[in-house]
């Protein structure tokens, strides 16, 4: 059966193009060794991490205080930095990426975060030269769901919502926010499970992408 693709896609980042799980499992798994943290941890820091929603700054100086840890926080704190070099990309991410170039889709990404840390991200993945544009928060000044961070990538890239997706695996970000100005949402559940948010498609994973008309 004949699939008519969409004329572009827009995908979230983390969670979605990047498996920002798997990164952060070899991250802490090189963190818990260098600084000789205790059992739980790992484990800890990943439910208080709250798939990336919550700020280090807040995550890092309680997990040192509940594990009564002797290590300066910022010491902990500043070896997050290094963690996208552990970046790895979603499963399928790269096939279903140059899929749907072949089929002439136009691939934006478009995500919240440092400009400097989801330009790495991109690179390490090696996801920039499969997307045509880029969105970053810090850079355009404008945040998901904020609708006109939607409309700005949508207009980069010429296409009206109508014909476009969302994919992501944020409901508020990902699904609610972008129905709100007339794109489709897939949604990839690898993060908060859907409320109240209703998307035109659950993914099982990326592959299901290249069915959507």
């Amino acid at each position: 059966m004949l699939i008519m693709s969409p004329r572009a896609i827009l995908f979230d980042l983390d969670g979605t193009l990047h498996d920002r799980a798997a990164t952060l499992q070899a991250w802490l798994a090189e963190h818990t060794a260098r600084f000789a943290l205790p059992g739980g941890y790992a484990e800890r820091f990943v439910q208080l991490d709250d798939f990336g929603y919550r700020s280090k700054t807040l995550v890092v100086p309680q997990l040192a205080q509940e594990f009564g840890l002797g290590h300066d926080p910022q010491a902990l704190l500043d070896h997050y930095a290094s963690h996208m070099a552990h970046a790895v990309p979603m499963p399928h991410a790269h096939d279903v990426l140059r899929e749907l170039r072949a089929r002439g889709v136009r691939l934006g990404v478009v995500t919240n975060g440092w400009a400097a840390v989801q330009r790495a991200c991109l690179d390490r993945c090696g996801l920039t030269a499969l997307v045509d544009d880029v969105v970053i928060s810090q850079v355009v000044g404008l945040s998901k769901p904020d609708p006109r961070i939607y409309e700005l990538a949508l207009a980069r890239l010429g296409v009206a919502a109508a014909a476009a997706w969302f994919v992501g695996d944020s409901p508020r970000n990902d699904v609610w926010g972008p129905q709100a100005v007339g794109l489709r949402a897939a949604y990839l559940p690898t993060g908060h499970g859907l409320g109240a948010e209703v998307p035109e498609v659950v993914l099982g994973d990326l592959r299901g992408v290249l069915g959507l008309g």
